[in-house]
């Protein structure tokens, strides 16, 4: 396997499709840094050779914010907005959608599964 700023891509898949497992680049981004770099998106992870590691690596440090340090600054963001006491450091805190869902019937993913209470006899 191939590795990128710390993460292994997998071997099989295309470059393509093979860099979005790094956190912070999504299908736009890798075809830029596949255009910038001037390698070809359909070749496979386990072609690259060492040469064009270094160049999509080196691409990606001076260009772009991914994996640890973009993590960082997300969480930065949020403890702030929590710090600050705004609506949307509120949802943050208490664990509800932030970004204006409904929460009466839906919104299970974001608050866990239901609490149901079981009586003793």
């Amino acid at each position: 396997m191939a590795r990128i700023l710390g993460v292994e891509i997998p071997n099989n898949k295309k470059l393509f499709v093979a860099l979005r497992y790094i956190y912070g680049i999504g299908p736009n981004r890798a075809m830029e840094i596949l255009d910038a770099t001037g390698i070809d998106p359909e070749k496979k992870a386990n072609e690259l050779d060492s040469d064009e590691v270094s160049k999509i690596t080196h691409y990606i440090n001076e260009n772009f914010k991914v994996e640890g340090d973009l993590r960082q600054d997300i969480n930065r963001d949020i403890k702030r907005l929590i710090e600050i006491g705004s609506y949307r450091g509120y949802r943050h805190k208490n664990k509800l959608p932030v970004r204006g869902q409904k929460t009466h019937a839906n919104a299970r993913t974001r608050k866990g599964p239901r609490n149901t209470k079981i009586k003793k006899k």
